[in-house]
């Protein structure tokens, strides 16, 4: 069932369309990732749907409600987090999260929320003080403290470290396990194909793709590189006549560790091995590096401003 629907979204800024035309729907219990360039209309597009502003144009309903006509039932069903969130430097954690959940007839139990995010030692500690991914942890909580059934997270990972993002990642699984649909505004492709159950594509205000991470890199014709070391001298013109194979070349020829690439279709990994193994030579250090969403979304925006 769809949870958000949005039909032709427009929004315009100084005569300029920022959001022109946008039309996609999230499903109850799913990660809806919107991926873009910087101002592609990424932001504006979650804040039309989350009632923050008033499309011009379009239709959107969230649960069924209008955001725009009926504020109330939407603030109370959708917790936001926005791109540049910021508190009161002064203000610790927990006093944060308890007057968050005064704004709420049914919130949820903010000492529970400390514990789900990893922030119990951090309750007494003031905003200013917090690390980059510990503020991050708390705007994940505010957003939650009203128990929504929807929550926006608007570029939640963008200046944290590896390690940071990938235990908010952990945490992003979390939240959606407690039955909350999620629709998260992200640049990092890695996030996406993590996260994402589908992703919408936008670009210069209009969806140019709507699918899943996986069904995005499959159906756009992207090679993929096959890297290796041989325990021997290879034909490189050999390997390039081999089927699915667009190319073969080596890097550092003669050298007793030059490296072979190797460029073809999904086919090419499977008949490059046989091959190798025909005339007994060893792949050392074989690796694949297969299309990724990164790929994708170059070709899809590439695509769309050609």
């Amino acid at each position: 069932m769809a949870i958000v629907e949005v039909e032709g979204l427009r929004k315009v800024y100084d005569g300029r369309a920022a959001v022109d035309g946008v039309s996609f729907s999230v499903a109850e219990g799913e990660i809806f990732g919107i991926l873009g360039p910087n101002g592609a209309g990424k932001s504006t597009t979650v804040e039309c749907v989350g009632g923050l502003r008033r499309p011009d144009g379009g239709r959107v309903r969230v649960l069924g409600l209008d955001p725009a006509r009926d504020r109330d039932g939407v603030t109370a069903a959708v917790g936001i987090q926005l791109q540049d969130s910021e508190l009161q430097a002064n203000l610790r954690v927990g006093e944060a999260l308890e007057l968050f959940s005064s704004f709420y007839e049914q919130p949820a139990d903010w000492r529970e929320l400390l514990d789900l995010l990893g922030l119990s030692e951090q309750a007494g500690v003031r905003y200013g003080k917090l690390s980059g991914g510990q503020r991050q942890r708390l705007s994940i909580a505010l957003a939650l403290i009203g128990q929504p059934r929807i929550a926006i997270l608007d570029e939640l990972t963008t200046g944290l470290d590896p390690a940071a993002r990938r235990d908010t990642w952990d945490l992003i699984e979390a939240v959606r396990d407690r039955g909350v649909t999620i629709l998260l505004v992200t640049h990092f492709m890695a996030e996406a194909e993590r996260l994402c159950d589908r992703v919408a594509v936008i670009d210069a205000g209009r969806v140019v793709a709507l699918d899943s991470p996986a069904a995005l890199t499959a159906r756009l014709d992207i090679t993929q590189r096959i890297r290796f070391v041989p325990s021997r001298p290879v034909a490189l013109d050999e390997l390039a006549a081999l089927p699915g194979v667009e190319s073969a070349s080596e890097t550092g020829a003669g050298q007793p560790d030059g490296e072979v690439l190797v460029v073809g279709d999904g086919e090419a990994v499977s008949v490059v091995v046989a091959h190798l193994a025909r005339h007994g030579v060893l792949a050392h250090r074989l690796r694949v590096e297969a299309p990724s969403l990164d790929d994708a979304f170059l070709a899809i925006t590439d695509g769309s401003r050609r």
